[in-house]
């Protein structure tokens, strides 16, 4: 579970640079770079829900 918020952690802060350059210099590929960052991180928060839901029984 330490990894996967590692992970998570990581994803959301490559998020938060590339979605800051987008918005703050209309870099197109740093929008293309957050929009998968984006998609990983929902699949990590999920996977993050079903581990935490498994350890809390």
């Amino acid at each position: 579970m330490k990894e996967l918020l590692e992970k998570i952690y990581a994803e959301a802060q490559a998020f938060g640079k590339d979605a800051t350059l987008q918005m703050n210099k209309g870099n197109k590929a740093a929008g293309a770079r957050a929009r998968k960052a984006a998609l990983a991180l929902m699949k990590d928060l999920k996977e993050f829900r079903k581990v935490s839901v498994e350890a809390a029984k």
